[in-house]
């Protein structure tokens, strides 16, 4: 069965554990401007939201990528990324209606989420499980559309 990683801002308290955890896992680098997960603090409202690639049913990264490096192979959940089939547009990024596919510069390549090859070390860190490798069943797709279309919302309002 296919797993996704489960966002629950309810327990986030903004301590960006999962945001290092990432980046060292994925580049050996305690930067975090090279992680796949990001955290939003609202301050005053003591509100934080880890965010990562939703791995959007109709993924908007995959549908604008010229040469294939954005894809999902058949059958599978978790959009991939070919660093060797891309050439660096970034209209991955702009695509992405939450920010999660971002270009670095220090790399020369596109961050976004993969699950690990399913051992996702920003969930093994979150102290308050904020996030959470679960199954794929419609009970959490429903979950995780829900969430998606508030926090785009949320964003085109701010915007």
């Amino acid at each position: 069965m296919s797993k996704v990683i489960m966002i629950y801002p309810e327990r986030c308290t903004g301590c960006n554990m999962c945001v290092l955890a990432c980046a060292f896992t994925r580049e050996g680098e305690a930067r975090p401007s090279a992680s796949r997960v990001h955290v939003y603090n609202w301050e005053r409202e003591q509100f934080s939201v880890p965010m990562l690639c939703q791995q959007c049913d109709d993924a908007p990264c995959v549908a604008v990528c010229p040469t294939g490096a954005m894809h999902r192979p058949d059958g599978t959940i978790v959009v991939e990324y070919d660093v060797n089939k891309c050439i660096r547009c970034r209209m991955c990024v702009q695509a992405c209606p939450f920010g999660n596919a971002s270009y670095d510069m220090v790399t020369n390549k596109i961050l976004k989420c993969d699950t690990c090859a399913g051992a996702p070390e920003c969930v093994a860190v979150c102290p308050n499980h904020a996030l959470e490798y679960v199954d794929v069943t419609v009970s959490t797709r429903a979950r995780k559309k829900s969430f998606a279309k508030k926090f785009k919302d949320a964003f085109q309002e701010v915007a």
